[in-house]
């Protein structure tokens, strides 16, 4: 099942959960697992509240609704940019449950490279040496989609986008996943797509803040209200407001860390 099947969020919300497995290296805890229902079968992540790793600056117990309110966002931008994903009740309690993305290997999006094995028009974030003393650069693509990508989690407020959270699906399509420290009401950007920092932000991005500014207007608030708090909304219709009125993909803040460590 692809994530832009319109049957995808009625399977994962209603059919049964089997655990297949377990991505050992997530630092909460997240199964692999199949769902099916009336013989439609796919395979999806499932991650239970009750495996939550307490964090300092997020209250506990919330991160599997910020990844539904991150999905929620995206959608009412229209933005295909999340896997279907929704709250529900699993094998293990409540937790969120999210189409899995089949991806090519050496398909990446995000990488580590020699200089001399940048593609042409991909971005270079960060300069460094290898284990081994050579150079090599932290880069990603400069596919349109994951430049949407990086305005969304501008609008979200993403705290953790690492390379390996950039997937380029089998279906063509570009999705963004581990949203679980999103949408906090303090900036807390931290992302590897700062290739695009102090750009203009393109026409049709324009457009998607347009439409989600509208729907911040209508009843979005009241769809994200289970999995946030009132000041975290709020900060939300701040951050696309600030993002319409001076139009450009922001730089990163010194006085923060502005790309999570481990970058992959």
């Amino acid at each position: 099942m692809r994530p832009t099947d319109p049957a995808a969020g009625d399977l994962l919300l209603h059919g049964s959960i089997d655990i297949e497995g377990r991505l050992v290296d997530a630092s909460n805890t997240t199964l692999f697992c199949a769902v099916e229902l009336d013989g439609v079968r796919a395979q999806c992540v499932y991650k239970p509240v009750a495996g939550e790793r307490p964090l300092w600056d997020f209250p506990d117990g919330t991160l599997a609704g910020r990844e539904v309110a991150s999905y929620l966002v995206a959608q009412a931008a229209g933005l295909p940019l999340i896997p279907p994903t929704v709250l529900r009740d699993g094998p293990v309690g409540p937790g969120m449950v999210q189409l899995w993305v089949d991806t090519k290997d050496g398909d990446d999006l995000v990488d580590v490279l020699a200089p001399d094995e940048v593609p042409t028009g991909w971005r270079p974030i960060l300069r460094a040496h290898d284990r081994r003393g050579e150079p090599a650069v932290l880069v990603h693509s400069d596919h349109p989609d994951v430049a949407r990508l990086a305005a969304l989690d501008v609008v979200i407020n993403n705290a953790d986008r690492k390379g390996g959270h950039v997937l380029h699906g089998t279906d063509g399509g570009v999705y963004g996943v581990d949203h679980g420290i999103s949408l906090h009401s303090e900036n807390k950007l931290r992302t590897v797509l700062w290739g695009w920092a102090s750009e203009p932000l393109p026409e049709d991005t324009l457009d998607t803040l347009a439409t989600l500014r509208a729907a911040l207007d209508a009843d979005l608030p009241e769809a994200l209200s289970p999995h946030l708090a009132k000041r975290e909304i709020k900060a939300l219709r701040s951050r696309v407001a600030r993002l319409l009125a001076a139009p450009i993909y922001p730089t990163p803040d010194p006085e923060l860390r502005p790309i999570p460590w481990p970058a992959f």
